[in-house]
Order: C-alpha cells, then sequence, then structure tokens
C-alpha cells in the first residue's frame, strides 16, 4: 500500500524532512497521492510536520503493526522479507501453514494485531488480547537432518530472550524446555509445527510462533492466567512499540536461521546460561503420573537430565516439567 511505503520513507530520514516531490519521484505517483497518503498516516495518529520548501517529517508514531513500521529493520534480511500484517486471525501459527502450502517463500513472517484462537504447547490456548502483545509466526525451510530440527524450540527461546535484553536492556530466562521466563513468571510462548512429507517423512517446512506479553494487566490475563503470566508493562513499568519489539525479535529469528543448525555449540552455551531450570527440584509430569526430581544439565541434543531420589539419571526429551519456585509450583 502507498501508505506503508510514504511511511517506510518517513522513518528512513530519522525525523528529517522530506519533501512531497521527492517521495511523489522515488514511489513514481503524484504529489496529490502522497499527499493523501501523509493524511491517511495522520489519521492513523501518526505525528508529521511538513513545512514550505522543506517537506515533510515524522516525529511521533502511534503503537501500530504495519509493513511501512518494519520495511526499514527487515531490509536485508532473511525472515521476515515476505511480510504480511493482519488485524485479526484465528493463529498466525496457521495463516501461516495455509500460506506455507499455497507456497509462500522460506521467512515469510506473519503478525496479528489479535488472535481469535492463539494457541501453545498440547493445544492449550494463548490468551490474545488486541492491541497489548505481540503475536508472529514465521516460515522457515531449513535444510537438516531431520533430528536436528527439534532443537528449534529452543533456539527460538534464545533468540526471544536476545530480543527482549536489546530492546528492554533486560535478560529473561527459559523454563525448560521453551518458556521464556521474567520474574518467575511467563512472558513469552513459543510454538514450533513441523510440516513433514506422508510418503517420505522428509521435512516440508517449520513454522515459528512467538506470542509476547507487553501492556497486559492482571485484569487482561484473567484470574486463572494472571498468577502464572507477566507483561513487559508489568515487569519493567514500561512497555516498548509493539513495531519495535517485532522488529528485533524478526532480526534475532534471522541471526538463528543463518547459524541454525552450525553453530549449535554457542546456542547450546546460550540456552544453558539462561535456562532457569537448571539446579532446582522439578516435579515430572507422565502418563498421569507425577515425580519429583532434581535438574542437573541439559544435554547436547537440548534435553533435561534429572536425577531421580534413587541417584538414577534420565534425560527428560518430552513431557511436563513443572520447577519449584515458578509459575505456581511452591
Amino acid at each position: 500500500m502507498l501508505r506503508d511505503e510514504v511511511l517506510a520513507l518517513l522513518k528512513a530520514r530519522e525525523g528529517k524532512p522530506l519533501s512531497g516531490e521527492e517521495m511523489s519521484r522515488a514511489l513514481g505517483v503524484s504529489r496529490a497521492a502522497v499527499w493523501k497518503a501523509m493524511e491517511s498516516l495522520r489519521d492513523e495518529g501518526y505525528v508529521i510536520s511538513s513545512a514550505p520548501r522543506r517537506g515533510y517529517a515524522l516525529e511521533g508514531s502511534p503503537d501500530r503493526l504495519s509493513a511501512g513500521e518494519l520495511a526499514g529493520a527487515l531490509a536485508g534480511r532473511r525472515v521476515g522479507r515476505a511480510l504480511v500484517c493482519l488485524e485479526t486471525v484465528d493463529s498466525t501459527n496457521n495463516e501461516v501453514k495455509r500460506r506455507a502450502l499455497a507456497g509462500a517463500a522460506d521467512g515469510l513472517a506473519v503478525v496479528a494485531e489479535q488472535q481469535t484462537g492463539g494457541r501453545g504447547r498440547r493445544g492449550r490456548s494463548f490468551v490474545s488480547p488486541a492491541g497489548q502483545g505481540l503475536y508472529l509466526s514465521v516460515l522457515l525451510r531449513p535444510r537438516c537432518p531431520l533430528e536436528e530440527v527439534s532443537a528449534l524450540t529452543a533456539w527460538t527461546a534464545v533468540a526471544v530472550c536476545n530480543a527482549v535484553e536489546r530492546v528492554c536492556g533486560v535478560r529473561p530466562g527459559i523454563k525448560w524446555p521453551n518458556d521464556v521466563i521474567l520474574d518467575g513468571r511467563k512472558l513469552c510462548g513459543i510454538l514450533t509445527e513441523l510440516e513433514l512429507e506422508a510418503e517420505t517423512a522428509a521435512l516440508r517446512h517449520v513454522v515459528v510462533g512467538v506470542g509476547i506479553n507487553l501492556t497486559q494487566t492482571a485484569a487482561d490475563f484473567g484470574p486463572e492466567v494472571a498468577p502464572v503470566a507477566v507483561s513487559l508493562a508489568q515487569a519493567l513499568g514500561r512497555a516498548p512499540r509493539r513495531a519495535e519489539m517485532a522488529a528485533a525479535v524478526l532480526a534475532a529469528l534471522d541471526e538463528l536461521y543463518a547459524a541454525f543448525p552450525a553453530e549449535r555449540a554457542a546456542w547450546l552455551e546460550r540456552y544453558r546460561a539462561d535456562c532457569l531450570t537448571l539446579g532446582r527440584t522439578v516435579r515430572l509430569l507422565r502418563a498421569g503420573e507425577e515425580e519429583e526430581a532434581f535438574a542437573e544439565a541439559v544435554d547436547d541434543a537440548f534435553a533435561l537430565v534429572v536425577r531421580r531420589a534413587d541417584g538414577s539419571r534420565e534425560a527428560v526429551s518430552s513431557g511436563e516439567v513443572s520447577v519449584r519456585g515458578l509459575l505456581g509450583y511452591v
């Protein structure tokens, strides 16, 4: 849309004036069309000054997600080079899967203002109120053995921690395997889904979904979720604009994709440093049974190594793991 192209030009100038004539030439449209796009942006809440013989300058932006907001941050990147911004969707993961089946390119990113059917691991719902969180999914087509792909969820948790630290100056931790934790509560959910060829079981694509709580209050989460969830606004007293957070997450995922899987050792080291589960008593929940153990290590396959009361050890790669002191387990 012309509005997004005009916004991208204004943002690229970083507050310096740009004339309507320069924009019309750059975009191949009339100055009247540029003026209409400018008025549309102002109607959305953008503060754009104008002065004769100097042009237009962007002085303030609302908390919005759009291609124009993110164009500059995604230039030259593999992840996000194709970007879809939606008002409402059932889930960004579902939308990416639909587009993948239609032949969407590697690196496609979908962001939404709201999800009506946001999902987490094991089919749990993910609360996704309009305008209060970042709901984002990307399409990846990695060329690697299938056994490597299972580590992508853990890599993504590290990437999200990188993004939050860059934007907010504070680094969250990770509850094994992929919950991003701040102040002892869940800040971000990650859902990774694979599509395999039926005949050969070869990997077709991976969809990586990220949901980060930005401005929610306890009332927004509701009585059941509020004790175990946290937003950046709650934890830090402020939250970044969603476009700023989206740009940082997409940049971090782009770095992940460029490194995967060759730089496994470096990402594994960072994951171990971020993992809040290690050194704590955990409760293993499997097949309807519960068992307490001690979390000793994360092995080279990102599995959690636990020690039971009898001294025996096991590498846990699936199932539920509750961590004493986190998310309500005391």
